[in-house]
């Protein structure tokens, strides 16, 4: 499997922050994922943010779209990461 400084994915950090700042639960925001058609629970959640798990485009834009996070200002958080 690809990774990137022995992550598999480099967004975690950012969503799991967003999350926080929304006041939202790993439950909650599977809740939202769910509602939006997939079929993720807490434990993806959890496995995204702790950069152990891919992240799908599909599932970066949902979670975007429910945390409110700009695609392009994710990006450059992103780049300022190791």
């Amino acid at each position: 499997m690809r990774r990137y400084n022995n992550k598999l994915n480099i967004s975690g950090k950012v969503i799991e922050n967003a999350r926080l700042s929304k006041n939202l639960s790993r439950e909650e925001l599977s809740n939202k994922l769910q509602l939006m058609g997939l079929n993720v629970d807490r434990s993806f959640v959890y496995r995204i943010e702790k950069q152990s798990s891919t992240l799908k485009d599909f599932e970066l834009i949902a979670i975007a779209t429910i945390l409110e996070l700009d695609l392009e200002n994710l990006k450059k958080l992103m780049d300022k990461r190791p």
